[in-house]
C-alpha cells in the first residue's frame, strides 16, 4: 500500500510504501518546539520506504534526530533519524489525514498541563 502526502504549498510531496512501524503521539519538549504545537502525531516508517520530491530543509534537534520541513511554506513534515533507520511522518501531512490512528502516547512526563488524554490509549512517561 502507498500513502501519499505533502506540504501546505505543494512544493514537497512524498510517498510512504507499506505500513508504518508504529503510530504514536509524542509530547516531548523537542517535538512541542519543533511543531509549534502541544505534540507531534506521527507514523514511523523505515527511511527506505519513503520517496520525497521537492526541496526540503532540515534542522538537527539532537545528535539523533533532524526535523525536515518545506523551506517555502514551513510545513514540518518529518522527524528524520540521523542513523538512517526511520523517519516519523507527521500524520496531518498525509493526503488522507485519517489513514492512521495512534496506538499510544509517549513522553507524557513533558505533556502540557492543559492537555487532557482521555482516549484510552497507553501512556508512557518517556519512550515505551
Amino acid at each position: 500500500m502507498t500513502h501519499e502526502g505533502g506540504c501546505l504549498c505543494g512544493a514537497v510531496r512524498y510517498k510512504a510504501e507499506g505500513e508504518p512501524l508504529n503510530v504514536r503521539v509524542c509530547h516531548c519538549r523537542n517535538c512541542q518546539k519543533a511543531m509549534g504545537s502541544p505534540f507531534l502525531a506521527r507514523a514511523l516508517f523505515p527511511q527506505d520506504a519513503l520517496t520525497v520530491t521537492g526541496e526540503t530543509a532540515r534542522y538537527s534537534t539532537s545528535e539523533h534526530l533532524d526535523r525536515v520541513f518545506c523551506p517555502r511554506c514551513g510545513t514540518r513534515l518529518f522527524s528524520w533519524r540521523s542513523n538512517g533507520t526511520a523517519a516519523g511522518v507527521a500524520l496531518a501531512t498525509f493526503d488522507d489525514r485519517n489513514a492512521f490512528a495512534p496506538s499510544d502516547h509517549i513522553w507524557v512526563s513533558e505533556k502540557m498541563n492543559w492537555v487532557c488524554l482521555d482516549d484510552g490509549l497507553p501512556q508512557y512517561p518517556e519512550g515505551p
